[in-house]
C-alpha cells in the first residue's frame, strides 16, 4: 500500500517544508509505504531531512527531455534522480489543463523518468460534466491506452478532476468501477505485469474516508493532496491503510 502525497505549490515557503519533513520523520512507522512529493525548491532539503528514514521522496514532474540542454525552465529526470527522487508525478490534471500537456508528451515524460530510474506516477481522471454524460470509462480508458508506452512499468493514479481539493468524492461503487476497469485495461495490455502496477486513489482523500476508500478492491494506495501537507492528517491517512 502506497501512501503518496503530492504538495502541489505547497509550502509558501522552504522553512515550512522542512518543518513538515521534521515532523513526518518524527512519526512512528506505518503499515504503509510513505512517499513525499515536495515543490522542487524543497526536494534537495526533503532528501536530507528523509535519508535513512522509510519516506520516500518524489517529484511532481519532470522535462520529456531526457538529457540535459537548452530547456529552459525544465528539469530533468536525471537531476530529479540526483536528487534522491525515487519517483515523479506525469499527467497530473492541472498540467493537463493548466499547461496543456497531452499524452503524447506524458508518454515522453514517462520514457524520459524510466530511463533514469525513476517510478512514474501516472494520472488519468475525468470531468464532472464527462462523469455526468456517462463518458467517465472511456474518458479514463482513453488516456491510459494514450499516455503509457508499450514497455511501461510504473503506478496509475485515477484522480477524478471534478474530486481534487473540493471536499466531493465519488460512491464507493464509482471507486470500485473504475479500478476494476483500470485495472482490467492493464492486465489486457501488459498481462502478468500488470500485478506489478498498483491503482492508487487521488480525490479529497481525508483521515475520515481513508480506511472505506483503501478497503475498495484494486485501490492499492492514494494520492494524498490537500491532507498531505498535515503530518497529522497524512499520517492517519496512511495508518487507515
Amino acid at each position: 500500500m502506497l501512501i503518496a502525497g503530492n504538495w502541489k505549490m505547497n509550502p509558501p515557503t522552504l522553512a515550512e517544508a522542512e518543518a513538515l519533513g521534521r515532523a513526518l520523520r518524527l512519526a512512528p512507522p506505518t503499515p504503509a509505504t510513505l512517499l513525499v512529493c515536495p515543490p522542487f525548491t524543497a526536494l534537495a532539503s526533503l532528501a536530507a531531512l528523509l535519508r535513512g528514514t522509510r519516506i520516500g521522496l518524489g517529484a511532481q514532474n519532470c522535462a520529456a527531455t531526457p538529457d540535459a540542454g537548452a530547456h529552459t525552465g525544465e528539469i530533468s529526470a536525471a537531476m530529479l534522480r540526483d536528487l534522491g527522487a525515487s519517483h515523479v508525478i506525469l499527467g497530473h490534471s492541472e498540467r493537463r489543463a493548466d499547461q496543456a500537456e497531452s499524452d503524447a508528451l506524458i508518454r515522453a515524460k514517462i520514457a524520459a523518468a524510466r530511463a533514469h530510474g525513476l517510478i512514474p506516477i501516472v494520472c488519468v481522471g475525468e470531468t464532472a460534466d464527462q462523469r455526468r454524460a456517462g463518458q467517465a470509462e472511456s474518458i479514463v480508458a482513453a488516456q491510459l491506452a494514450a499516455s503509457l508506452p508499450d514497455d511501461f512499468a510504473g503506478i496509475i493514479a485515477y484522480e477524478p478532476i471534478w474530486a481534487i481539493g473540493t471536499g466531493l468524492t465519488p460512491s464507493a461503487a464509482d471507486v470500485t468501477a473504475m479500478h476494476a476497469a483500470l485495472h482490467a485495461d492493464l492486465a489486457a495490455r501488459f498481462g502478468a505485469r500488470a500485478e506489478a502496477m498498483p491503482i492508487l486513489y487521488g480525490g479529497s482523500v481525508k483521515p475520515g474516508n481513508a480506511a472505506d476508500l483503501l478497503a475498495l478492491p484494486h485501490v492499492g494506495g492514494a494520492l494524498v493532496g490537500g491532507a498531505s501537507l498535515n503530518a497529522a492528517d497524512f499520517l492517519a491517512i496512511a495508518a487507515a491503510g
